[in-house]
């Protein structure tokens, strides 16, 4: 059949060019288009649909937005200009970078940490051999919540879900053989935060590296850890003055350095939807700057070091949607709220995740597609840096094989795939630009109402975050158990005595000896005079509301422990329980 017959078996060619949106359509094209619609509505997918049903009455996407069957300029009208620009300018929803993965690819930054500093550091030159592009470190629970490997409270836990890092000496031998100036690291921690970057900048100074040839980024966001994650060292409020310490200090002595990375991340593991995680992560964000304006500090000389951190969760479109979202309504905040006039402070630059949540215990191996196809979104979402999930994470750390394949899986999108050779591939999709905006009045909505109750630390005191998350993890759970949502292996394509044995990686419990040990050594070649004059300077900057930094980073060069540092905090400051609500 030649081309010329296939034409007459098509519909009547209407014709919608013109002008008048942007994208080559005049009103009497869209009126035309509108028409066109209609009839196919009415004949061609309704004679389809009598053959074959909808496979269900309402499609949603993962958080439960509705999705539209079709999406075309008819319903979807973009003003090019306004929401979508181009590619490195405002409102960045292209990408923050004018060439994108054209000139660069994301960074691919392996989360790792296990053990004792020893075995870590062994970790990260094995990733860096791999191709691993820069540095991410997970800390053990103690030392996420400011206790040494030898406290009571640590016991069975040091080395288990990260590497211990008491002193200076755990961080002298963690980065041992790693040019702080060539590679770039994150470090995993929020309360104790303003600790370990310390021991990071004494180190750098120990090495004698310039604090400004150092890069990288520390988490240190205490607002989402009292919405979502938990692990706090003081009560909201002196948090927040913690965090602006850091930010003020960085700005002028570490510019390389990210001093916040404001973490939706595990907003979206606690249970948010994607509206939810856009939204509390932004306006966190919003808190941060608002609490650096009232510090005195210029608007462009911080903001261009705020650094973000994205969950990627398993529906594709969903999370495209989001990062496009996230880069516009930042750039549109930090112009229109907060008068920033360099570029740079406009531009929200992310560090992305796979779903730790979506990976599943049953058939294991189905992650690896999981985290493939979020990797992908977070890919074509723009995001600066990648970490991706191990295929046994649901049973333990991940073991160096697995580690590798979750490597090789962005190396694979980058190097075969072709996805990174052209900007923006996904830009003026009608179906994309419909969810972003979607996302985008959603979130705006949520922020309204957190303005209206003076701010995101006033409604995280006030329990509003934590309340609409567990909400939307109940429905989510009721979807599960329901069978309204599939997760393939979990409940739907469940294999009859599937085994589940794979190699998992197990942390010897003489790590916790070991590090006691070389703690005792250390807290006993020290000069204790120092430590106790180094703890009172501390104690003093708490007390007269000085900027912490240089106090802390005095008393790492002493060999100060992170707990003797952080119990100073603890004093000056109080502790924070969560309240409980039902």
């Amino acid at each position: 059949m030649s081309h010329e017959d296939l034409h007459t078996l098509e519909s009547p060619v209407i014709a919608y060019t013109g002008e008048g949106d942007g994208l080559g359509l005049s009103t009497d094209g869209l009126a035309a288009l509108r028409a066109d619609i209609a009839r196919w509505r009415n004949q061609t997918l309704a004679d389809a649909e009598k053959k074959v049903a909808p496979r269900r009455q309402r499609f949603t996407t993962w958080s439960g937005l509705d999705v539209p069957d079709l999406v075309t300029p008819a319903e979807k009208k973009i003003d090019y200009s306004r929401d979508l620009g181009l590619p490195g300018e405002y409102p960045f929803t292209r990408g923050v970078q004018p060439n994108m993965y054209r000139g660069r690819l994301w960074t691919m930054r392996m989360f790792a940490g296990f053990g004792t500093p020893e075995q870590t550091n062994e970790r990260f030159k094995y990733l860096l051999s791999q191709g691993q592009t820069g540095l991410s470190t997970a800390f053990d629970f103690p030392t996420l919540m400011g206790y040494d490997s030898d406290s009571p409270r640590s016991l069975g836990e040091v080395g288990m879900c990260g590497v211990a890092v008491d002193t200076l000496r755990d961080m002298e031998v963690l980065f041992d053989g790693i040019p702080l100036d060539k590679v770039t690291t994150s470090m995993t921690i929020n309360g104790p935060a303003i600790v370990l970057l310390c021991f990071y900048i004494a180190l750098a100074d120990k090495r004698g590296i310039l604090r400004s040839k150092i890069g990288g980024t520390v988490q240190n966001d205490c607002l989402k850890e009292f919405i979502a994650q938990h692990a706090w060292l003081v009560p909201p409020r002196p948090a927040m003055r913690i965090v602006t310490d850091m930010i003020e200090f960085c700005s002028r002595e570490v510019p390389k350095w990210n001093s916040v990375s404001i973490s939706g991340y595990h907003i979206r593991e606690a249970g948010a939807t994607a509206a939810q995680e856009l939204a509390f992560t932004l306006a966190d964000g919003l808190a941060y700057v608002e609490s650096c304006l009232a510090r005195g500090l210029n608007v462009d000389s911080f903001a261009p070091r705020l650094s973000f951190f994205f969950d990627v969760h398993n529906d594709f479109f969903e999370e495209v949607a989001k990062f496009r979202a996230a880069r516009r309504m930042w750039a549109r905040f930090m112009k229109e709220r907060f008068g920033a006039q360099k570029a740079e402070s406009l531009k929200l630059r992310t560090h992305a995740q796979t779903a730790g949540v979506s990976l599943t215990a049953q058939q294991p191996y189905n992650n690896v597609v999981r985290v493939a196809l979020q990797a992908l979104a977070a890919v074509l979402g723009g995001t600066q840096s990648l970490h991706t999930n191990s295929l046994d994470e649901t049973y333990a750390l991940p073991t160096e094989e697995s580690v590798t394949i979750a490597l090789r899986t962005q190396q694979i999108i980058a190097e075969e795939s072709g996805v990174a050779n052209v900007i923006d591939p996904l830009g003026g999709s009608y179906f994309v630009e419909h969810l972003t905006d979607r996302l985008e009045s959603e979130a705006l909505e949520y922020i309204r109402r957190i303005d209206e109750m003076g701010g995101m630390v006033s409604s995280v005191e006030k329990g509003y975050p934590q309340r609409e998350i567990a909400a939307s993890a109940y429905r989510f759970q009721r979807e599960m158990e329901t069978d309204e949502r599939v997760m393939v292996g979990v409940n739907k394509y469940v294999s009859e005595g599937e085994s589940r044995n794979i190699p998992l990686l197990r942390i010897d419990e003489e790590v916790q000896r070991t590090q006691m040990k070389n703690l005792a050594r250390v807290k006993a070649e020290r000069d204790g005079a120092s430590v106790r004059t180094a703890l009172d300077r501390v104690r003093k900057a708490a007390k007269e509301g000085s900027n912490l930094m240089p106090p802390i980073i005095d008393a790492a060069k002493v060999y100060t422990t992170e707990q003797e540092v952080c119990d100073v905090l603890r004093e000056v400051f109080g502790t924070h329980s969560d309240p409980a609500e039902f």
